[in-house]
């Protein structure tokens, strides 16, 4: 087993808050084995083409409070060709790193995998909004864009109270409805449109509403997953259906940015400290994920085979609560 002297820790895909506190802990910890650790920008396409910086314990001051990636993002079609992982395997050798730290999601993870198979050891940090990561029962960032986007419901009830209006809220979630979930339940939204389940619009929206107007509710609430369809169609069926004023709101990356929360700090921190610790017993190709609150780590490859359901009783419950 090679000694592991120099990592370098790298963010790809979408960002999320959290993420410069995954990258300090990565830092930190490596500073406190006597492990250098490198900074590679733009995600692959940093490693293509060797765009690194220097990261120590002090380098990494005052960034876990910081929405966004210090180390900045991109997609890298270059990466997923033959000649672009010999790139980016010839710059971590001529860079001296024994060991890649990749904090994003699906997409990242895949990439480490093909690291780890051309014989560079790599460990994976789940980082992404959407908390879609299967192996993981939570992803850094999901926490603060919950509360960003709860934020932004609650303002927007204050005048849509004052209105008697219906509110029709599309956060983010292409694939996977645990966002608009949450939220949904959180805020007390009517009714919760999630790309996992088939909906009955009249049935699970409109007689919803046609009930509150009857017991003289003064506001309505529909959350929208952005993978379940327009939002607009959506409010325009309400309005015409019910006659209700009703108004369209799109939250969009805003949901990405921001102060993270206590919750993804601690988690970033927590990951990224195992994450190091992980590649310095001399294992590759492993994701971090938490488990009922525990920190585990299984194979990429085992990970990627997974798929992540809704959670069915917090389903059940958003129903319950939408009475």
């Amino acid at each position: 087993m090679k000694e592991i002297k120099r990592i370098g820790v790298l963010t790809s895909g979408g960002d999320a808050p959290g993420m410069n506190a995954a990258i300090r802990a990565v830092a930190r910890t490596a500073s406190y084995y006597n492990i250098d650790c490198l900074g590679v920008r733009r995600g692959y396409n940093g490693l293509i083409n060797g765009d690194v910086t220097e990261l120590d314990a002090r380098s990494v001051n005052g960034i876990i409070s910081s929405g966004g990636t210090i180390l900045y993002t991109a997609r890298c079609p270059e990466f997923l060709t033959e000649e672009g992982m010999k790139k980016a395997v010839c710059t971590c050798r001529y860079l001296g790193i024994d060991g890649i730290i990749a904090i994003g999601g699906d997409g990242t993870f895949r990439g480490a995998k093909d690291l780890a198979e051309q014989g560079i050891p790599t460990i994976g940090v789940p980082a992404t909004i959407d908390n879609d990561i299967a192996s993981t029962h939570y992803s850094i960032g999901f926490d603060t864009a919950c509360n960003t986007a709860l934020d932004a419901i609650d303002k927007l009830r204050d005048t849509m109270q004052s209105h008697q209006r219906c509110s029709v809220v599309e956060v983010m979630g292409r694939h996977a409805g645990h966002l608009a979930l949450y939220v949904g339940i959180a805020c007390g939204a009517q009714a919760i449109l999630v790309p996992e389940k088939t909906l009955d619009f009249d049935k699970d929206v409109i007689e919803k509403i046609r009930d509150g107007i009857i017991n003289k509710r003064s506001h309505y609430i529909i959350i929208v997953a952005e993978g379940v369809g327009n939002a607009i169609e959506v409010a325009e069926r309400v309005a015409s259906q019910t006659g209700i004023d009703t108004r369209i709101t799109i939250l969009g990356h805003i949901q990405r940015g921001g102060t993270p929360t206590a919750r993804d700090r601690v988690m970033a921190s927590r990951m990224g400290e195992f994450a190091v610790r992980t590649l310095l017993e001399g294992k590759t190709n492993r994701v971090v994920c938490s488990v009922n609150s525990e920190l585990i780590d299984i194979d990429i490859a085992e990970a990627l085979a997974m798929k992540k359901n809704l959670h069915e009783k917090m389903y059940e419950t958003s129903k319950i609560m939408a009475v």
